[in-house]
């Protein structure tokens, strides 16, 4: 059943293998007129059958080296190597046998992922009492948030989730590259998609099946898979000054020889299976080596891109900063308490999506502070978040807005890598919350190695206020800040940057449209930044700034292999071609020889799945605390 399914694959190549041995056997029982002619017929059908393909690549504005293996079909059909025009047909059909062995093998990470798509979850109906729990299995994308479910030992968290039982590990190897199951407590989150460890564990759902990590991965693998590398391009480079020269050493042949057959001889070594087959081959296993490493790229034509790249631009919160920034200090005004304060900023900060939202809101639960409902609610883009509280309007953002609102707003003095969220009451200035965000410890390190790896600018687009984006930049090694942008000023900064390509690296939804104006968009997806990740050409998977250094190094290898794979088969035949014109080489030989120049090419570019280990330099982060003092907090949106 196997074999039989291998032949439905390759019709072309099965096809020709049975008209390959029907011609030896007429030629064993002494016909070999009718074995001429089976051949000439069935090799005439495959040249209008490529020509067609021909004229459609030219329609699309491609020239491809099909030419090629047309005249070299041609031309040793008219001499009368109708074997060798068989081999030829053989070649290129078996060319695409090749290239979905090896294509497969490049891109088995990727596979692997989609392979592993969960698909049923155990969902618990009466999860308030354990003796009364009732599984129920349920397709995966009719999970509701809020469902409580079953993970049995070894199996894989559908939805992402909050984990209820007391503690649990996880294999996140196929999500971030992770080899070391990791250890997870009660009331951590657990990505779908990681492995359940020895013992059943309950989570709740928090995300639907649409939205959750493992689906958002499995959606940009199929993009990724979707999009097809730039193997055309790669190969047009070539395609015109390979094929004049290969014509011209075949007509050299023919005129200092005076024998036709040279012509075709010459030309069976200048089929273009190594230029067609290699380069796709190559940028496949880029793409899977990317994705085990915790990197998803979308596409070959990115790997040639970020392979490129010589701006880069970052965002800060999020992206140079960790995003998780920490309550340190609350200072109310005179008339107001500190547990008062706290208490109806983060109730009204419950409506809004900024980074420092967040953290004031996990600072009131972590004091035991009940956040209240709001009668109403609205956020000001890039200023902060109005709400009416127990009868009270409250307003929490930067000091501009709140200052125009509260007169007698006064600016705090801000330590090296805090923020401030200020707070008014009923036209009062309520007091500040002082948040912390330090940079991310790897920081320094990446921004190290893109310099010294032929990034020649580097520079910081933030909606965050002078002073403080200045003190990040100035930790982590950037010179160049750009601060107080909204997001139409990042999208116009970036598409003036040079040199480019520019890549543009971000974590937020207000980056999604600079890392679509971007060459190349990165985004940090670990956390869940949908827009970003859609918007972007490569998501981060993993928590980790390093893994950037990841991308650019994996998509610098893998176009070097698949360039060094082109001048292997373009070596190597145009040598063998200038052997052939001595007449050393028969067309059938030649025929088969090209084979093993094929299979050379393909074994090279195989290559893009391994490469050496990126090492960052030591480069450590600047002291966390200062004399330095800060005025300004920053903006709502970054």
């Amino acid at each position: 059943m196997r074999f039989l399914r291998v032949l439905w694959r390759y019709p072309a190549i099965t096809t020709t293998v049975l008209v390959f041995v029907s011609v030896l056997v007429l030629h064993a029982v002494d016909a070999p007129a009718l074995g001429r002619w089976v051949a000439t017929g069935y090799v005439a059908v495959f040249v209008v059958w490529t020509l067609v393909g021909m004229v459609r690549d030219v329609l699309r504005g491609h020239v491809g080296l099909d030419i090629l293996a047309v005249v070299a079909m041609v031309a040793t059909l008219a001499v009368g190597e109708y074997i060798a025009s068989l081999i030829i047909v053989l070649m290129l059909s078996g060319g695409e046998a090749l290239e979905d062995f090896a294509g497969r093998r490049a891109k088995r990470d990727l596979s692997a992922l989609l392979d592993r798509s969960p698909r049923i979850a155990h969902v618990l109906v009466h999860a308030e009492s354990a003796e009364s729990d009732e599984v129920r299995d349920v397709p995966v994308d009719e999970v509701a948030v809020g469902a409580v479910l079953l993970v049995r030992p070894s199996e894989i968290v559908p939805v992402d989730g909050e984990l209820l039982t007391s503690s649990g590990t996880f294999d996140e190897s196929s999500l971030t590259g992770e080899s070391m199951p990791v250890s997870r407590e009660s009331g951590d989150e657990v990505l779908s998609g990681s492995i359940n460890g020895s013992r059943a564990v309950r989570i709740r759902a928090v995300r639907s099946s649409a939205d959750s990590q493992y689906q958002q991965i499995v959606a940009l693998v199929h993009a990724a898979e979707d999009s097809h590398a730039p193997v055309v391009r790669l190969a047009d480079r070539f395609a015109i000054p390979f094929t004049a020269v290969s014509l011209v050493l075949a007509g050299t042949a023919w005129a200092v020889s005076g024998e036709a057959s040279r012509f075709a001889e010459v030309l069976v070594l200048a089929t273009p299976c190594p230029l067609l087959i290699a380069a796709p081959v190559a940028f496949l296993g880029g793409l899977s080596r990317a994705a085990k490493t915790g990197v998803i790229m979308k596409g070959g034509a990115v790997i040639e891109l970020i392979a490129r790249v010589r701006s880069a631009a970052f965002d800060k919160t999020g992206t140079l900063t960790q995003g998780r920034p920490e309550l340190v200090d609350v200072r109310p005004a005179n008339g107001f308490g500190a547990d008062e304060v706290l208490q109806l900023a983060a109730s009204a900060e419950q409506y809004s999506t900024h980074v420092l939202a967040e953290g004031i809101r996990r600072a009131a639960e972590a004091r035991g502070i009940t956040l209240l409902g709001a009668a109403e609610a609205r956020e000001e883009a890039t200023n902060g978040v109005v709400a009416e509280i127990d009868g009270r309007d409250v307003v929490v953002g930067k000091p501009a807005y709140v200052a125009a609102l509260a007169p007698d707003t006064a600016r705090a003095t801000l330590e090296l890598s805090q923020a401030a969220a200020y707070v008014a009451v009923d036209g009062r200035f309520a007091g500040v919350l002082v948040l912390a965000d330090h940079p991310r410890p790897e920081a320094a390190a990446v921004i190290a190695w893109l310099r010294t790896h032929e990034v020649d600018r580097i520079v910081m687009l933030t909606g965050d206020v002078g002073p403080t984006a200045e003190s990040v930049a100035h930790q982590v090694g950037i010179s160049e800040v750009h601060a107080e942008l909204l997001p139409p000023e990042k999208v116009a900064l970036a598409a003036e940057l040079q040199p480019r390509p520019v890549m543009m690296v971000g974590d937020g939804v207000n980056d999604a449209p600079v890392l679509a104006a971007a060459d190349i968009g990165v985004a940090m997806g670990a956390k869940g930044a949908t827009a970003a990740g859609d918007a972007a050409d490569v998501v981060i998977l993993v928590d980790s700034l390093a893994k950037l250094v990841d991308a650019v190094s994996i998509g610098r290898h893998t176009l070097r292999v698949a360039l060094t794979a082109i001048w292997i088969g373009i070596g190597l035949s145009i040598g063998l071609m200038i052997v052939a014109m001595t007449g050393l080489i028969p067309a059938v030989v030649g025929a088969l020889v090209q084979e093993l120049v094929d299979l050379a090419t393909i074994l090279y570019a195989l290559r893009a799945l391994g490469g050496p280990r990126t090492v960052l330099p030591a480069a450590s982060i600047s002291p966390r605390t200062g004399a330095e003092q800060r005025d300004d907090s920053p903006q709502r949106m970054t």
